[in-house]
């Protein structure tokens, strides 16, 4: 059995593994604005990085936004699309081990699919996310790239950016501990500094996922939560998901190779004889 590829094409971004013997190989990132060039660089790379030629490949599994533009077989190569929501939740299980958990596919936007066995739903999603990171950043901070965000953010403090319960109540709040957020940016001070900011937006970003998050939980009846997509790199995430964790009793888990989710859902469901589509 050849090895199968999967390849998720955002809008910026395109992510390609390889999946064999429920393993999967040599995931690879490329950034690029044209997902059709996109796509085609990311899947000559990875078979030169591999030592790999067109024959040893089974089969192309491809989804995401971008996976639209394809309309041919990606260089002769038995090439099907699968649904992205369906990729989502396949890959957030397979990376977690689990059987059944609420998937978040964090981009651009966000995604919330429940996902249970081999079936998935998409429940909704919000456009917060990546994009309103670096748009947000971009204004208030003249900040465009994103690892000069994360950078930036490292030693910052809420203290003078967000509105706690413990400034607002001497009593407290039910089952809500004083450093619980109550306003985002609700405290903002002339004191703040720029690392401060740029802590507060990426905070704002992950506590709205992760309130979005707790309430699909308690539709579905399920704890679990895998945090998938390149969002889930930022190194500040573990704090705050870790806190949503510890106040509403869910289990937030960042697997390994998380932003690579959509595609090794892609690869999985060629591998489990899934639902796709065939291009060409």
């Amino acid at each position: 059995m050849g090895i199968i590829i999967g390849i998720d094409i955002g809008g910026t971004t395109t992510k390609i593994v390889g999946y064999s013997n429920d393993s999967i190989l040599s995931p690879i990132l490329v950034k690029a604005t044209d997902p059709v060039a996109s796509v085609y660089g990311a899947f000559g790379r990875f078979l030169n990085d591999n030592a790999l030629t067109l024959d040893d490949v089974e089969k192309i599994m491809v989804t995401g936004v971008g996976s639209s533009y394809l309309s041919e077989r990606l260089l002769g190569v038995p090439t099907a699309r699968a649904d992205e929501f369906l990729a989502i939740g396949m890959g957030g299980l397979f990376l977690s081990g689990l059987e059944r958990a609420i998937v978040v596919s964090m981009g651009t936007g966000t995604a919330f699919v429940m996902a249970d066995n081999d079936r998935a739903v998409h429940l909704g999603g919000t456009g917060i996310g990546g994009g309103t990171l670096l748009g947000l950043s971009n204004r208030m901070l003249n900040i465009r790239n994103f690892e000069d965000i994360i950078k930036m953010a490292e030693g910052g403090s809420l203290n003078h950016i967000d509105l706690t319960i413990g400034d607002i109540s001497r009593d407290g709040v039910t089952n809500l501990l004083p450093d619980t957020t109550a306003s985002n940016f609700g405290k903002i001070s002339d004191l703040a500094t720029k690392a401060d900011v740029a802590m507060g937006i990426i905070n704002l970003v992950f506590q709205a996922i992760g309130m979005l998050s707790v309430f699909a939980t308690r539709m579905e009846n399920v704890k679990d939560i895998v945090l998938t997509g390149n969002l889930a790199n930022v190194p500040q995430a573990k704090d705050v998901f870790g806190k949503l964790s510890s106040l509403f009793d869910v289990n937030f888990i960042i697997p390994e190779n998380a932003e690579f989710a959509t595609a090794v859902g892609a690869a999985a469901i060629c591998a489990n004889n899934g639902q796709s589509q065939d291009i060409g």
